[in-house]
C-alpha cells in the first residue's frame, strides 16, 4: 500500500513539473490583425506578456491560423522577412527587436515600482528617463473585484517649471479612450483592468509615454517637457488626436508652436494671422483691423485675452496682432458650438490663454526685427509665485514708403507698444490668484496735420477654488477700456481733437462639476456694466473758434446665467445641450427722442423727447439663448457632428465702411437700437488618415441673424446725436461650405483650407425712410465667396526649415457710378445697386525660412532667425476702387496697399 502512495505521489509531481515547464500551446485565427491587436489577444489568452517598440512594429500583419502551436513557431512565421526578432525570458515576458537580439537581465526589483510610484504621485516629482521604461502598477485588485474598468486620474505638469499643463492630451490609443486636461493639469479616464500605454503630450509639443498595469482606481502623476525640441521629437497634433472624438464643432485650436511654423508676417509671430489660416475665417484686405467669421461683421466677435475683452485687436492698421506671441499659450476660436459659458457676441469667440511664468527660474525671450522688437521676462517670485511680463514696440516708419505710390504718405509716421503682465500665486493645492494686465497703444498720421490714436488697456484678477474632486470653480473680476482719439491742425482756426471712449466692469462666477466620465456640467453667472462716451470734438489750441461739442454718455448693465452638461450617452454617442438667459437694461441719465408712432424715423417725424434720471431704466431686453450638439462616432478614425446656437449681442460698432477703423465707434443697444440676435446651425463630418497623420473635416452650415445695422446713403455717424435716424435695421442670413485638409507630422506640415460662403442683407425696418435695393437682399461688405489658403512648412533638418502661405479670396463687393445724366442743369452721377459690383479677387504668396540655433541644452541663450518676404510676387491686390473729378471727368483709381514685395529679417532669442 505505501509503495502505491509512493508512486501516486511520484506521478503527481511529475506531472505537475511537466505542466510547469511545457510551453502553453496556442489555438486560433488571426485574420487581418496587427501585430499589436494579435499580442492583445495573446495576453488575454495566456501568461504571455510582450514589450516592443511601436515603430517597430506599425507596418506588421498577422495573417494565420494556429493549432495547439508553440509561441516561438508563431512569431517565427509572423517575424519572417520582417528583420525583426524576440527574446522570452523565464517570465513569459516576450521583448521584440529589430535586429539584434534583447539581452534579458534586469534587476530582481525592476518590475516592483508601485511604492515609488506611489511616493512620486505623493510628492509630484517628475520621472527619470529610466523611470519611463517601467511597468507601473496602478491600484489594487482588492478595490472593487466585480468591477472590469477601473479609473486613472493624475495630474500632469510641466519638467521645466513644474507647473500644471492645460490643454496636455491624456491617450489610451487601444481603447481609443482620451482626454485633454484642464486648467490645473488634471486628467480622468476610465479603462479596463489590465495593462495598457498611456501617451501624453503637450499640445504641438512632445509625445511621451507610460506603460502601467491597471489593477483598481489609481492617481498616475506626468511629468513632461515642455519647450526645448529634441532632434528625435514625435509631434501629435490635437486635431490628429481628438478632432474625431471631441464634442465640439466649427472650433479651431492653434497653438504658438504651430503659429511659429507659418510663414512670419512681417518678421513676426502673429496669433491672429494663424486664425486666417483656418477655414471659415477671412477678413476684407490688408490693412483691415479685426476678422470676419462664417459671414459676420468683424464687430460679431468676441475677443479675450484670458477674461478681458479686447476692443481692437490689432496694431498698425492690421499688419500686427495686438497679441505678443512670447505672452500666449494658445488660441482657440470658436465659430460653431459656442462654449455656453461665452455669450455676448453674434458670429464667433476667439479665446486667448495668456502664459504665466516657469516656476524655476528666470528667464526670457526676445527678438530684434527691422520692423519691430519685442522682450519678455518671467520666472518666480519666492515659492509660491511666479511672473512674466513683456514688451513690444515698432519703428515701421520706413515701409510707409513701399505703400502704393499714388498716396501722398511722404510725412506718414506709424508707431506702437503693446505691454504684458501676469501675476499667478498658488497659496495651496485648492487656492490660486491669478492677474493679468494688457496695455496698448498706438499713433500715426497719413500728413503732418492730422493725427490718430488708439488704446487698449485691460486688468482682470481672478481666483481658482477647488471645492473638492468634483467642484470647482473661477470668480474673476475686471475692466476693458478702449478709447481712441484725433487731432486736425490743418488751420489752426479749425484745429480740433475729437474722442470716443468706451469701459466695462465685470464679475464672473463660473463652475465646473465633474460627478462622472459621463457628465461634465457647467454653470455660472456673468455681469457687465457698461460705460460708453459717444464723441466729444474740442477746440485744439488757443486760436480755434471749434464750438465744443459732446455726445451724452451712456450706461448700460448686462446680466447672464447659464448651464451647460456634456453627456456621454454611450461610446458613439455624446451630446452637449444648455443655455444662457441674458438680461440687459439702458440706464439713464437719458434724452430720448419720440416719434410719430408707426412711421418712419426721421427728423420730420419728431414729436417731443423724453428724459430719464440717472439710475433710471431706459429700455429693457431680455431672452434666452440655446446651445446643443451631438457628435456619433462611426469608428476610431470618423464621426458626424451636429449643432445648433442662438447668440445676442449688446454692444454695436457703428461704421460704414467694410473693416473696423480708429475712427469707428461703438453704440449701445436703446430704445430704437435693438440687441442683434441670430442663431446658426451646422453640420459636419470628420475623418483622420493615413494613421492620424492627416487630419480632414468638412462642415457645412447656415446663419440667420436680425437687428444688423446698415446706414442710409449718405449717413453721418460722427458727433450725430439722433444717430437712429439715419440707421436702417437689417436682416442677414450667410451659409457655406468649409473644408479642411490637415498635416501635423513628418517633415512636411501644412493644411489646406477652403470656404464657400455667403453674407446677405436686407433691410428690415417697417415702415422704412429707405429699403436698400428696394429691399431685396444684397451682398455684405464682406461677402467673399471664395476663399483659399494653403500653408506648408517643410524641415529641411532639425535647424532649418522653410515656410510658404498662399492666401487667395474672391474680391469684396462695392457700390459703382454706372451712369451719368442732367438735373435741373447739371450733370449727376447715377450709382448701381448697393455692392453690386466687386473689387478684383486677391491673391498673395508669402515665403519665409527659419534658422534655429544649435540644440545645446546647456547654453546662455537659445536663438533663430526668421527672414522672408511678404507679398512674394509683388501682386498690386486692391484694398478699394474709388471715384473723383478730374477736369469735370468723374476718374475711377484702385488703391491697393503693399503693391511691391516687403523682405524682413527678426533674430530670436530664448535665455
Amino acid at each position: 500500500m505505501r509503495k502505491i502512495l509512493l508512486l501516486i505521489l511520484a506521478v503527481c509531481f511529475f506531472a505537475e513539473l511537466k505542466a510547469q515547464t511545457s510551453p502553453t500551446k496556442l489555438s486560433g485565427t488571426y485574420l487581418g490583425m496587427t501585430f499589436e491587436r494579435f499580442t492583445q489577444r495573446i495576453e488575454s489568452e495566456s501568461e504571455y506578456k510582450f514589450h516592443f517598440k511601436k515603430s517597430d512594429i506599425e507596418n506588421v500583419q498577422v495573417n494565420l491560423q494556429a493549432k495547439d502551436s508553440d509561441i516561438r513557431m508563431i512569431l517565427n512565421q509572423i517575424f519572417a522577412e520582417t528583420g525583426l526578432t524576440y527574446s522570452i525570458d523565464s517570465s513569459n515576458r516576450i521583448w521584440v527587436s529589430k535586429g539584434r537580439r534583447i539581452q534579458i537581465e534586469f534587476p530582481k526589483d525592476y518590475f516592483l515600482v508601485q511604492e515609488r510610484q506611489d511616493n512620486l504621485a505623493k510628492a509630484g516629482d517628475s520621472l527619470s528617463a529610466f523611470d519611463k521604461n517601467k511597468r507601473f502598477v496602478i491600484g489594487t485588485s482588492a478595490t472593487n473585484p466585480q468591477s472590469k474598468t477601473a479609473i486613472l486620474s493624475g495630474i500632469v505638469s510641466s519638467i521645466e517649471s513644474g507647473k500644471a499643463m492645460s490643454g496636455a492630451i491624456v491617450l489610451e490609443k487601444v481603447e481609443y479612450k482620451q482626454i485633454a486636461t484642464d486648467q490645473n493639469g488634471r486628467y480622468q479616464l476610465t479603462l479596463p483592468k489590465g495593462r495598457h500605454t498611456i501617451w501624453v503630450q503637450n499640445i504641438g509639443g512632445f509625445q511621451e509615454q507610460r506603460q502601467i498595469d491597471l489593477k483598481g482606481d489609481g492617481v498616475l502623476n506626468m511629468s513632461i517637457e515642455e519647450t526645448i525640441l529634441s532632434l528625435d521629437e514625435v509631434v501629435v497634433s490635437s486635431g490628429a488626436l481628438s478632432n474625431v472624438n471631441k464634442l465640439d464643432m466649427g472650433v479651431q485650436s492653434i497653438t504658438i508652436a504651430e503659429v511659429k511654423r507659418l510663414p512670419a508676417v512681417m518678421g513676426e509671430v502673429d496669433v491672429l494671422k494663424g486664425i486666417l489660416t483656418m477655414p471659415g475665417v477671412n477678413t476684407v484686405g490688408e490693412a483691415s483691423s479685426g476678422f470676419n467669421v462664417r459671414g459676420g461683421a468683424a464687430d460679431q466677435n468676441l475677443i479675450l485675452y484670458g477674461n478681458s475683452t479686447i476692443f481692437n485687436p490689432t496694431h498698425a492698421f492690421g499688419f500686427f496682432s495686438a497679441f505678443n506671441a512670447d505672452i500666449v499659450n494658445g488660441v482657440e476660436l470658436y465659430k460653431g458650438s459656442i462654449p455656453v459659458n461665452y455669450g455676448g457676441r453674434l458670429s464667433s469667440v476667439l479665446q486667448v490663454d495668456p502664459k504665466f511664468g516657469r516656476s524655476d527660474k528666470i528667464g526670457g525671450s526676445g527678438g530684434i526685427g527691422i520692423l519691430t522688437s519685442r522682450l519678455s521676462l518671467d520666472g518666480p517670485i519666492g515659492d509660491k509665485t511666479n511672473f512674466i511680463v513683456g514688451g513690444r514696440t515698432t519703428y515701421s516708419d520706413w515701409a510707409l514708403n513701399l505703400l502704393d505710390e499714388e498716396a501722398d504718405l511722404n510725412d506718414s509716421k506709424v508707431t506702437f507698444y503693446d505691454i504684458n503682465a501676469n501675476i499667478q500665486h498658488t497659496f495651496n493645492e485648492k487656492n490660486s490668484l491669478e492677474l493679468t494686465a494688457y496695455l496698448s497703444q498706438d499713433d500715426f498720421q497719413f500728413d503732418p496735420d492730422t493725427t490718430y490714436s488708439y488704446q487698449n488697456i485691460n486688468v482682470a484678477l481672478g481666483w481658482k477654488h477647488f471645492f473638492n474632486d468634483e467642484l470647482e470653480g473661477r470668480f474673476t473680476v475686471g475692466s476693458d477700456n478702449y478709447e481712441f482719439g484725433i487731432v486736425g491742425q490743418d488751420n489752426p482756426l479749425n484745429s480740433f481733437a475729437f474722442g470716443f471712449d468706451v469701459q466695462q466692469i465685470f464679475a464672473k462666477a463660473d463652475f465646473e462639476y465633474r460627478k462622472n466620465e459621463k457628465h461634465i456640467m457647467n454653470f455660472g453667472i456673468h455681469g457687465i456694466k457698461y460705460t460708453l462716451n459717444p464723441g466729444r470734438n474740442q477746440p485744439y489750441g488757443s486760436e480755434s473758434i471749434v464750438i465744443d461739442k459732446v455726445l451724452d454718455q451712456e450706461n448700460a448693465r448686462e446680466f447672464s446665467i447659464y448651464f451647460g452638461d456634456e453627456f456621454v450617452v454611450s461610446e458613439k454617442l455624446s451630446l452637449s445641450y444648455g443655455g444662457r438667459y441674458m438680461l440687459y437694461q439702458l440706464l439713464g441719465p437719458a434724452t430720448v427722442n419720440l416719434y410719430v408712432p408707426g412711421a418712419p424715423i426721421t427728423e420730420s417725424n419728431l414729436i417731443g423727447e423724453e428724459t430719464y434720471d440717472m439710475g433710471k431704466t431706459v429700455q429693457t431686453y431680455q431672452g434666452p439663448e440655446v446651445r446643443i450638439s451631438a457628435r456619433y462616432t462611426l469608428d476610431n478614425r470618423s464621426s458626424v457632428k451636429a449643432g445648433f446656437n442662438t447668440m445676442r449681442q449688446n454692444i454695436h460698432l457703428l461704421s460704414n465702411t467694410s473693416s473696423i477703423s480708429p475712427t469707428d465707434s461703438w453704440k449701445l443697444s436703446d430704445a430704437y437700437i435693438k440687441p442683434q440676435t441670430g442663431g446658426q446651425a451646422s453640420v459636419g463630418y470628420y475623418r483622420n488618415l493615413a494613421k492620424n497623420k492627416l487630419e480632414f473635416s468638412t462642415e457645412v452650415y447656415y446663419r440667420y441673424m436680425a437687428n444688423l445695422l446698415d446706414y442710409r446713403s449718405g449717413a453721418n455717424i460722427i458727433l450725430n446725436e439722433s444717430i437712429e435716424q439715419d440707421v436702417l435695421n437689417s436682416d442677414g442670413k450667410a451659409y457655406g461650405l468649409e473644408l479642411l485638409l490637415k498635416k501635423s507630422t513628418g517633415s512636411l506640415k501644412g493644411s489646406i483650407a477652403y470656404t464657400y460662403s455667403r453674407s446677405l442683407m436686407k433691410t428690415s425696418d417697417e415702415p422704412s425712410i429707405e429699403k436698400i435695393n428696394n429691399g431685396a437682399y444684397y451682398s455684405s461688405n464682406f461677402d467673399q465667396p471664395h476663399h483659399l489658403v494653403l500653408t506648408a512648412n517643410y524641415e529641411l533638418s532639425k535647424r532649418v526649415n522653410t515656410s510658404l502661405g498662399v492666401n487667395y479670396s474672391t474680391g469684396r463687393p462695392i457700390t459703382l457710378p454706372i451712369s451719368k445724366f442732367d438735373y435741373a442743369g447739371s450733370e449727376r452721377v447715377y450709382f448701381s445697386d448697393r455692392n453690386a459690383y466687386r473689387i478684383p479677387d486677391y491673391f498673395r504668396v508669402d515665403f519665409s525660412v527659419n534658422i534655429e540655433g544649435s540644440h545645446k541644452i546647456k547654453k546662455l541663450a537659445h536663438s533663430s532667425w526668421s527672414l522672408g518676404v511678404y507679398n512674394l510676387l509683388g501682386r498690386s491686390n486692391p484694398y478699394s476702387v474709388y471715384y473723383t473729378p478730374v477736369e469735370g471727368q468723374l476718374r475711377g483709381y484702385q488703391l491697393s496697399i503693399f503693391a511691391q514685395p516687403i523682405p524682413f529679417i527678426t533674430y530670436n532669442f530664448r535665455f
